[in-house]
């Protein structure tokens, strides 16, 4: 069974073979049918194996590149990728020129697919996340050339589904951090266990993980430059759009002002000028002066100044008519004769 695998033999030419082969796993006990372990049936048995043995002598190049094509495929799948020091085993001009067994050559190469498949096996949890890490990546990569896009707001045919897209690749980005802390511990312990390094497609995987960080960290702090920029470029616009306003409002504080000095002196020219509440007031306190003054100034017989006479009430003036008439009456010509 092995050499017609090997040998990619038909089925037809395995149906003359299937009343023996379905005996291949039983038991001597358990062989019933007659014949079914005679001389003949083993001669025919026996010449079917020479015959794909010589089959296999000479399709042994083939095989061998089947083989190596079957290896390269589960190291593909593997991301062992980059590792050929195993080449130089398995070189079919060795074969040709008889150097190497082929049978020899052949057993090397299944026992190196073993090998692999186990490696692929122990790789499996690590090349899973590998992969949603690198997903998130190429979302990431595609978000920011959305977010560059100023037409990506416009209500276009399908810029639903974009705004629907970059909602989810933005939840994913945002995954991401948590994503590689929990790889790389996964790697960390990957290669303390087996004590060799965690290589996908020939690169070491701490590697690349530390150099995602740093470009994202390189990133982030290109944003932050940008966003601080922004700010101060937008602060230093207020503060020019204020200082203009400023400019601009005392400036036509001064020409009001010029205005209406104008308008006061036109008015100063045609009608004259009106004396201000202030001019009033000090002539007003001028006038209320002088008098006191002038009655200060004026002084008495006896050296003492002379009071102004009080304002004459009703009853001094009666009083003062009496004394007039009294004095006419002594004075008169006939009280002297």
């Amino acid at each position: 069974l092995e050499l017609w695998n090997l040998m990619d033999t038909p089925i037809e030419e395995q149906q003359s073979f299937q009343n023996i082969t379905c005996n291949i796993a039983a038991s001597e006990p358990e062989i019933t049918e007659a014949n079914a372990l005679s001389i003949d049936v083993m001669n025919f048995v026996e010449a079917e194996v020479l015959r794909l043995e010589q089959l296999k002598v000479s399709k042994m190049k083939d095989l061998v590149l089947k083989k190596q094509t079957e290896l390269e495929e589960h190291r593909r799948r593997a991301h062992l990728v980059g590792d050929e020091h195993y080449a130089t085993q398995f070189n079919i001009e060795a074969i040709e020129a008889g150097a190497i067994d082929p049978s020899l050559l052949l057993e090397q190469i299944e026992a190196y697919i073993a090998t692999v498949k186990e490696d692929a096996f122990s790789r499996k949890d690590i090349l899973e996340r590998v992969e949603r890490w690198l997903n998130a990546c190429e979302e990431e990569a595609w978000l920011e050339d959305y977010s560059k896009d100023d037409n990506r707001y416009n209500a276009g045919r399908g810029a639903h589904i974009m705004l629907k897209r970059a909602e989810k690749a933005r939840v994913l980005v945002n995954k991401i951090p948590g994503i590689v802390d929990v790889l790389t511990n996964k790697v960390i312990a990957w290669e303390k266990e087996r004590g060799t390094e965690f290589t996908y497609d020939g690169v070491s995987l701490l590697s690349m993980l530390d150099d995602y960080r740093i470009v994202r960290e390189e990133k982030e702090q290109e944003k932050k430059r940008q966003r601080v920029f922004i700010f101060c470029l937008t602060f230093s616009a207020l503060v020019s759009v204020f200082i203009c306003g400023w400019y601009l409002m005392c400036e036509q504080l001064q020409d009001q002002k010029k205005l209406e000095d104008q308008f006061k002196a036109e008015q100063e020219l045609l009608y004259g000028s009106k004396p201000s509440p202030s001019s009033r007031s000090n002539s007003g306190k001028k006038l209320t002066r002088n008098p006191s003054a002038g009655t200060n100034r004026r002084l008495s017989v006896g050296g003492g100044p002379v009071r102004t006479p009080k304002s004459l009430t009703p009853q001094s003036r009666s009083v003062r008519s009496a004394k007039k008439t009294e004095d006419s009456g002594t004075l008169s010509p006939g009280k002297f004769t």
